[in-house]
Parts: C-alpha cells; sequence; structure tokens
C-alpha cells in the first residue's frame, strides 16, 4: 500500500492554495465544500477567485510564492504551471512537516487527491495512485450510477429517529435496505419533491418489515450492454430475484448482483418455454415473498414486450411496482446498422408494427403502404412472406428498401438489405431475433453505416442471397 487511505477534517482549518487558474479553481471548489479556510496565492488570478473573495468565502494573496505563507496551515496545495514554484512550495512545505500535494507530480507529493463520489454523509473515494487514473475514473463513474442522489442526506437526518423506532438491531437493518433500494423514494429525492420523498418515508416506517415485496420492470435494451440505462443497473445490482427473457444479452446479465436469483422464463415465437400466465405468477409468488423482483425485458418493456400485461396482474393484488424504460429495438437496431427512421426526403413517420399480433387481429395494410414512412416489424421474421405479399398488394412499390437486423448492436450483428419484392428470400438468410425494416431510408445504409465495418459482420449482397435461394 504506497498511500494511507484517510479523511481530513478541514472545517474552519486553514490551507493554502498556491495558483489562480482554472485547475487551482477546481481544487478550490473542494477546499470549499470541506469547509476549509482558504488562502490563495498566485500572480493572476481567474474571475471566480475574485468573485469568492467579494462573497468573502476565501482570501487573495497576490505575489511570488514565499514560504512564510506556509504559517499556522494544516495543508498545502500547489497547483501553478511553474515547475520551480512547485518544487519551491513542496521543499518548504516539507521542511515545516505540512502535508503538500502537487498537481501532476506524484514524486513531490505528500498526499493524493483521489477521485471523489460525495453522497454525503456518505463518502467513497477512488485512487489508483496515480498509476491508473484512466481505471480509477471508470470506477468512480460505475459508483456514481450505482448510488443514488440524496440518500445519503436523508438516512443521516433519520439516523437518531430509526434507532428510537426500532429496538433490535435485525428491524434496523431491515429498515435501512429498504429505504436505501426504495426505487420511488430515490426517485423523489432526485426530483426534489420532498413532500413525496417525506410521504414515502413515512410509509416505511408505519408498514411491517416483513411486508410484501415489489417488481421493477426494466428494459434492458436491444443487446449491447452499454445501452442500459444507468438507472436499470441500478435496479438489476439491487433485486433479490431477476426474472429475464431470451433476449436480453448475456452482457447484461453479468452485470446482475452476483448472489441474485435467477429465473429464466426465455420464450420465442412458436416455443414458449414459460407461458405468459405463468411468469406473472412468478412475479407474484416472489413479490408476495416480500422479494425485490426486476422483471427483466430485452428492449423497451412497453413497446411489444407485454409489460401492460405483466403490471395489470401485479396491480390486481397491489403489488408496489415501477417501470425503468429502456432502448427499443427499433431504435437501437436502426442506430447501428446506419439507418435513420425518419428523414426529411425519405420518412416524415415511422410505425412499429408487430409480426405476430392476437390470431383475431388484423393490421390495417393499406395504411401501412402509404408513402414517405418507415416501417419496423418486430418478431416478423417468420411471417416475412406474408408482409411482402401483403405491402405490395397493397400498392407499396416492390422496389422499396428493406432491411433485416439479425442480434442488433451486438458484436453479432448482420445486416442484409434489398428490395421489398426480395424479401421471403433475404428473410432465409437470418435467423432470430431479427428486426424487419422498410422504406427509402434504408437506402442511407450504404453511407451511414458505422458499426459494422468496425465489427467485421457478414454483410450478404442481395444477388448472393438470391442465388443462394435458387
Amino acid at each position: 500500500m504506497d498511500y494511507f487511505p484517510i479523511f481530513c477534517q478541514l472545517q474552519h482549518k486553514a490551507c493554502l492554495l498556491v495558483g489562480g487558474g482554472e485547475i487551482a479553481e477546481r481544487k478550490a471548489r473542494l477546499l470549499l465544500d470541506a469547509g476549509a479556510l482558504v488562502t490563495v496565492n498566485a500572480c493572476e488570478f481567474t474571475p471566480q477567485f475574485h468573485h469568492w473573495a467579494d462573497q468573502g468565502q476565501l482570501s487573495l494573496i497576490s505575489g511570488e510564492f514565499v514560504p512564510e505563507l506556509l504559517a499556522d496551515k494544516w495543508l498545502v496545495i500547489a497547483a501553478t504551471d511553474q515547475l520551480s514554484v512547485n518544487a519551491l512550495v513542496y521543499q518548504s512545505a516539507n521542511q515545516q512537516r505540512i502535508f503538500c500535494n502537487v498537481v501532476d507530480d506524484p514524486k513531490r507529493t505528500s498526499f493524493i487527491m483521489p477521485s471523489i463520489i460525495d453522497r454525503s454523509p456518505i463518502m467513497i473515494a477512488v485512487s489508483s495512485g496515480g498509476k491508473a487514473p484512466v481505471l480509477a475514473r471508470l470506477l468512480r463513474e460505475k459508483l456514481e450510477a450505482l448510488l443514488p442522489q440524496h440518500l445519503g442526506q436523508l438516512a443521516g437526518n433519520l439516523r437518531q429517529r430509526v434507532k428510537q423506532h426500532f429496538t433490535v438491531m435485525t428491524e434496523r437493518r431491515r429498515f435501512w435496505e429498504k429505504l436505501l433500494t426504495h426505487d420511488r423514494l430515490a426517485q423523489s429525492l432526485a426530483n426534489n419533491d420532498h413532500v413525496q420523498a417525506d410521504q414515502h418515508v413515512e410509509q416505511l416506517f408505519s408498514a411491517p418489515l416483513t411486508d410484501r415485496g415489489e417488481v421493477v420492470l426494466v428494459g434492458a435494451g436491444p443487446g449491447d450492454a452499454g445501452l442500459l440505462t444507468l438507472k436499470g443497473l441500478q435496479q438489476i445490482q439491487q433485486a433479490d430475484v431477476v426474472v429475464y427473457d431470451r433476449l436480453v444479452s448475456d452482457e447484461v446479465m453479468n452485470l446482475v448482483r452476483r448472489d441474485a436469483e435467477r429465473i429464466f422464463v426465455g420464450k420465442q415465437s412458436g416455443h414458449h418455454c414459460v407461458p405468459q400466465e405463468q411468469i406473472n405468477q412468478i412475479l407474484l409468488q416472489q413479490a408476495q415473498s416480500g422479494k425485490r423482483v426486476v422483471r427483466l425485458k430485452g428492449g423497451d418493456p412497453f413497446i411489444f414486450g407485454r409489460g401492460g400485461e405483466e403490471l395489470e396482474e401485479l396491480a390486481g393484488y397491489g403489488i408496489p411496482f415501477s417501470v425503468v424504460p429502456g432502448i427499443t429495438a427499433a431504435s437501437g437496431c436502426s442506430a447501428y446498422s446506419g439507418i435513420p427512421l425518419t428523414h426529411r426526403d425519405h420518412a416524415q413517420s415511422v410505425r412499429l408494427v408487430t409480426g405476430h399480433a392476437k390470431k383475431e387481429g388484423q393490421l390495417d395494410w393499406a395504411n401501412l403502404a402509404a408513402e414517405k414512412q418507415t416501417l419496423v416489424f418486430y418478431m416478423g421474421l417468420s411471417q416475412a412472406g406474408e408482409i411482402q405479399q401483403q405491402l405490395i398488394q397493397h400498392g407499396m412499390p416492390a422496389t422499396t428498401q428493406v432491411a433485416l437486423v439479425e442480434n442488433g448492436t451486438s458484436r453479432h450483428q448482420r445486416v442484409v438489405s434489398g428490395e421489398l419484392s426480395q424479401l421471403a428470400l433475404l428473410s432465409q438468410q437470418v435467423s432470430s431475433p431479427s428486426l424487419i425494416i422498410v422504406g427509402s431510408v434504408v437506402s442511407l445504409r450504404e453511407k451511414l453505416n458505422w458499426f459494422s465495418s468496425r465489427h467485421h459482420d457478414d454483410q450478404p449482397k442481395v444477388t448472393e442471397c438470391v442465388a443462394h435461394v435458387g
């Protein structure tokens, strides 16, 4: 261990900052946030330093650094662009046994300033000792995403009340777990809705600690784990149980909390591993047993994901639930294929269409065949021939451009494109899960494609597809 981790109490303690530029400005903010009595020494100062001085938040000393400025100081930071000045500050501080940080110079530093995640009163510091700053930054970003804002302050305010309300230690622990993983409370705090937040807190105090759990419906996005939302990541890492389907990628599942129970309910057209009614019952039973359940769905749960049906069932039994939207397949697959869904020269609207409506449902093919729009068919691969026939029969030109996107946004993505008259043949070149895009916007793919060229995807030509089929 090259550095001893320590948190310093600097409130009302005199600190010296040498430097008056933008880097020094960032260090000054940290010292002021910590409540230090800050003196800044430099030949020139940014306007922000003058503003702070006018407000009485810090003191400015104009001129060259002299060791006498270190008198009665607890620590010093050197943040100038002059190596000789920084070296003098460090040498002088060392002689007086004052901790000194020289920005971007680990050899002349007796303490380092780590990356900070501030959830006061909870503070987290991450440092690589200057050896891997990018890694430290990435870790900080991940922790920022996992820890909701404002909960730390709320927890500090409630500490005494919790001790008085719950006399048994295990009850206190359960209460804190519920409070710190309460999604709607976190959302209220993030929105500065303190009235709503107070209501959630009072409900937690009045509710039995063994009450029913809750279900969070989370959209996992179309495949690339980087497209999972920050809130979605928070939820899957707080879950007791994750109920997931076939369209959730392995990369996303690798982000799930390790000790969470995983229940696979994967299904695809014609091969329902778990009937929808049974999935509803699984969610209900897990929530009624007091668990925090995440229903993880590919894409967005409210776009052909049957999320509404599942929540209707939970609502009927009074189970608390919330929804975290995800990037739907139409948006993700089109973007990763270089196909804009709307374009002033090609399409003024976009329609998302399911390839598997209820048996009694009939698509309005006449409207779907209209000009100046883009059609995106979900789960339409097995119906490609029917889609081709109906659109042409209802007036769409047979030469209309089409694209089929297989495993969109993943490293296994493949895109096959051609004309509407070849859709049935093209569908035999890809496998599920695939998305069908119909419209003249597909013609922009050759110019706007950015993802496939980087990932060596197989891009069959139409002529090759026709030749394969015969």
